[in-house]
């Protein structure tokens, strides 16, 4: 019933910017943590991201000073705001989002990935 949808993927030049969007539909009481991750080729899946209600953000040392988590609460949609994009960057993304659901338990959900590709 609940699903995540992520967008704002594409093809960016060296030093570019880009937002990805995770949004997310059904019966949602709150958000309560959001994740980001990425997986480059030849790498492990790692945590770029990662924002929890009530605390500061964290950022992997690779991205910190360059992404930014955000939210939009009306519109139930989570953000990352990349800038001063490098090649090393090039992969896909997905957001990982710990939901409250109507009855009170709380849930993670994965969104489909979108790919992000910067050009030198």
């Amino acid at each position: 019933q609940v699903q995540l949808v992520d967008s704002g993927g594409g093809l960016v030049q060296a030093g570019g910017s880009l937002r990805l969007s995770c949004a997310a539909s059904g019966s949602i009481i709150s958000i309560n943590a959001v994740r980001w991750y990425r997986q480059p080729p030849g790498k492990q899946r790692e945590l770029v991201a990662g924002e929890t209600s009530g605390s500061s953000a964290n950022y992997a040392d690779s991205v910190k000073g360059r992404f930014t988590v955000s939210r939009d609460k009306a519109k139930k949609t989570v953000y990352l705001q990349m800038s001063s994009l490098k090649p090393v960057d090039t992969t896909g993304y997905r957001c990982n989002i710990e939901i409250k659901v109507i009855g009170g338990i709380t849930y993670r959900y994965w969104g489909q990935g979108t790919k992000v590709t910067i050009s030198s």
